[in-house]
C-alpha cells in the first residue's frame, strides 16, 4: 500500500493510539534489526516502519498542513522496498564519543562495503546514500540509507526459504552473520516474484 496524506491519520487520531501501538511498533522495528558485529546495526525498512517514522514526525512537529504532510511522506517513502530490493537504515554506535570519531574516521567507505548473501547466489553490494553524501574526506557518518537491489532468481531463493548472510568485507570491519529465520521470513515478504 502506497502511503499518501489520505491514509495517513490526523495529529488527534495519531495521538490517541501513538502509546498503545508503540509496543507493537518497537516489537516489529526489533524484527526487522540485524545485528552485525558491535558496533553496526541494519534496521530493514518496511511499509509499516516508514509510516510509523511519518506519523511520529508530523506529530512531533505538530504538521498538519497538506504540503507539510506530503514533504514528509517525500522524504520518507523512497526507504519502503518495492519488491526487488531491501532497503536498510544502517547505524554505527559507539558509546564514547571518542572512540566513535576514531572509529567513524577508520570506516570511511563502510556502507559500500556492506553485502547480502542469498545462499548459492552472487554477494549483492548495498548501494549507499542515494539522497545525498553521508561522508566526507575525515570520516564516515554514523547513519546511512542503503538498498540491496536483487536478481531476480535470488529474491525467488529467498522467497522459497534460501538461507541469507548479511556482512561487512571493509577492512576495518569485517563481519558475518547469518540472518534468524523469523527475520528472514519477515525480509522475504518484501520481495515479489
Amino acid at each position: 500500500m502506497t502511503i499518501t496524506p489520505d491514509n495517513l491519520l490526523g495529529l488527534e487520531a495519531y495521538a490517541k493510539i501513538r502509546k498503545s501501538s508503540k509496543p507493537e511498533a518497537i516489537v516489529h522495528r526489533r524484527l526487522r534489526s540485524v545485528h552485525l558485529g558491535e558496533h553496526m546495526t541494519l534496521q530493514f525498512e518496511d511499509e509499516h516502519t516508514i509510516r510509523r517514522q511519518i506519523q511520529e514526525m508530523l506529530h512531533i512537529e505538530k504538521i498538519f498542513e497538506q504540503q507539510g504532510i506530503q514533504d514528509e511522506i517525500d522524504a520518507y517513502a523512497p526507504l519502503v522496498p518495492d519488491g526487488s530490493n531491501w532497503k536498510a537504515t544502517m547505524l554505527i554506535e559507539y558509546g564514547d564519543p571518542h572512540e566513535r570519531k576514531r572509529e567513524l574516521a577508520r570506516l570511511i567507505g563502510v556502507e559500500d562495503r556492506l553485502f547480502v548473501e542469498v545462499e548459492g547466489h552472487p554477494r549483492v553490494y548495498a548501494i549507499a546514500d542515494e539522497d545525498l553524501e553521508r561522508e566526507n574526506a575525515e570520516k564516515t557518518s554514523a547513519v546511512h540509507f542503503v538498498r540491496f537491489e536483487f536478481s531476480d532468481a535470488a529474491r525467488e531463493a529467498v522467497r522459497a526459504g534460501a538461507g541469507v548472510k548479511i556482512g561487512c568485507d571493509h577492512t576495518n570491519y569485517p563481519a558475518h552473520v547469518a540472518v534468524p529465520p523469523e527475520t528472514l521470513a519477515s525480509l522475504a515478504g518484501d520481495l515479489r516474484a
